[in-house]
């Protein structure tokens, strides 16, 4: 599994608990910044985990504008949070990173749907990314 793969898993733990607890995403990455300094082995998939995140918080109403526009009658609060979570992943790494192919960063959200969450997340999470991918 790649650095980067590594890093979209620990980003998702992220956006996914912030989420479950009700806390703050800048509180949870905190904590997860901690942990991290004790494990300087994964210090590669950390900062590419810590990119998403920062980019997820700093942008998290645009992102967020682009799945309700896309999503197609599913309010956000209404998606499973894993599919939220992936989404907002998707969509910052096909908006704001240059550095990640777009079919890319819809095949890695759509490979951690299926693995992670509902039967149908896989296809919902894929539609979804690919029409903001379209709309750009």
């Amino acid at each position: 599994m790649s650095a980067r793969t590594k890093a979209r898993k620990r980003a998702l733990d992220i956006l996914f608990s912030s989420d479950i607890r009700g806390e703050e995403l800048g509180v949870v990455l905190a904590a997860a910044a901690q942990r991290a300094a004790s494990e300087p082995a994964r210090e590669a998939s950390w900062l590419y985990a810590r990119d998403i995140v920062d980019g997820i918080i700093d942008n998290r109403d645009e992102i967020d504008e682009h799945i309700t526009t896309h999503s197609r009658d599913w309010k956000l609060e209404r998606m499973p949070a894993v599919d939220r979570a992936l989404l907002r992943i998707g969509t910052w790494e096909i908006v704001y990173n240059d550095e990640v192919p777009t079919a890319v960063a819809i095949d890695e959200a759509v490979e951690l749907a299926k693995e992670l969450s509902t039967e149908d997340s896989g296809a919902f999470v894929h539609g979804v990314l690919a029409r903001i991918a379209r709309a750009l």
